[in-house]
């Protein structure tokens, strides 16, 4: 009953068939994962985190997932065309018709550009890309105080964010833990490397019309509302 109710309210909010299909752009600690989770409940889309993608298909004890492990476990990076077939699977999944979040994916333009073929082979068009700005005070304060569950991949934060009980995840009782490089030093480094890779992608979707900034320095209900009126206004500028 609620999920028929749920598609009712979507059509009648968004029109008859109307997909989204969303790219979430920002720094490490800019608070796009949480706000992947909300997006998606309240789209009723596919949340594709390429972090939960690659650590299902190792889980899957596959001969994939085994050759995903060695590489992760090295230090190595999966390469494109593992994760964008690894993508192209979950498109085609009947979870993934009202539409698509990708979240944390692509990172690179050559991945932008294999997403965007990925995407129009299959008659599907992008509906945005969304940036989280963030001032880089505010950021450092968010990185230092990150706790992470390690099997789920959820992440907390000890003052904007923090689980019900204190380093405990709230699904399944598990301790959290810190990221050993979410400190002063190793952030400018990583935001660096974020910079480097994601300036080329933020021109790739802004030459395309699809480009819109969140100012991701608001509360976490502040920014999912900002995000909602902005999506609300592209897609009508679509129909």
């Amino acid at each position: 009953m609620l999920h028929e109710f749920a598609g009712w309210y979507r059509r009648w909010r968004f029109g008859e068939g109307t997909r989204i299909d969303l790219v979430l752009i920002g720094p490490p600690g800019s608070g796009k994962g949480t706000q992947a989770v909300k997006i998606a409940e309240r789209y009723k889309i596919c949340h594709l985190s390429t972090g939960d993608i690659l650590r299902a298909i190792i889980a899957s004890g596959s001969e994939l997932g085994q050759k995903v492990q060695k590489i992760t476990e090295s230090g190595g990076l999966v390469s494109d065309d593992i994760v964008c077939d690894l993508i192209a699977q979950k498109i085609n999944s009947p979870e993934c018709k009202n539409g698509l979040l990708f979240d944390g994916f692509p990172r690179t333009l050559e991945q932008a550009k294999k997403l965007d073929n990925l995407l129009r082979d299959r008659q599907i068009h992008l509906s945005a890309a969304l940036e989280f700005k963030l001032d880089p005070n505010i950021l450092e304060k968010r990185i230092c105080g990150r706790l992470f569950h390690l099997a789920s991949g959820r992440s907390y934060h000890e003052l904007f964010n923090p689980p019900k009980v204190p380093m405990v995840d709230d699904i399944t009782g598990d301790r959290l833990v810190h990221r050993s490089d979410d400190k002063p030093e190793a952030l400018k480094k990583r935001l660096y490397e974020y910079e480097k890779n994601a300036t080329p992608i933020l021109h790739f979707y802004e030459s395309q019309n699809k480009l819109l900034r969140i100012n991701a320095n608001k509360d976490v209900n502040q920014v999912f509302s900002d995000i909602q009126e902005l999506i609300r206004v592209k897609l009508a500028e679509g129909r």
